[in-house]
């Protein structure tokens, strides 16, 4: 699935004809994207390997920030699947394909700090966002 495939009220319908952000005058373009549309696409890795999708995005409230996606990873129609955390900042947006892009190969994914989806984390403890952070070689955005 894509954001073009989720966008229920036709913000990208505008740009349709000549790809996302061809005419800056109709719709949001690429700078600004509903939230909905985004949850269930792809993630990549350079390589276009597929990494998983973005089950959710988490927003820091007090900051205005979108602090994380959380990606799935691995299992069968949602069994044994690993949640991961992941700063929004490492995540690049491939318009022309409609997915994400992690700059991370598989094999550092399955290594990455996960989750259950029964066992989230604390993600406002700021021990753990440092963490995830230096993991994935970004920057901790200030709170």
């Amino acid at each position: 699935m894509n954001y073009e495939e989720n966008d229920t009220y036709g913000i990208y319908k505008a740009n349709t004809a000549g790809g996302i952000g061809a005419d800056a005058g109709q719709g949001p373009g690429p700078a600004l994207m509903g939230a909905h549309t985004l949850i269930g696409n792809d993630v990549v890795s350079h390589s276009a390997e597929l990494l998983g999708e973005v089950k959710e995005i988490m927003l820091d409230v007090h900051s205005g920030h979108i602090a994380y996606a959380v990606l799935s990873f691995g299992g069968f129609l949602g069994l044994g699947e690993k949640l991961f955390a992941v700063p929004w900042s490492a995540l690049t947006l491939d318009t022309m394909n409609k997915r994400f892009m992690l700059d991370v190969q598989k094999e550092q994914l399955e290594r990455a700090p996960g989750f259950d989806k029964d066992k989230w984390p604390d993600m406002a403890n700021p021990e753990w966002a440092e963490g995830i952070h230096a993991y994935y070689g970004r920057t901790m955005y200030s709170l």
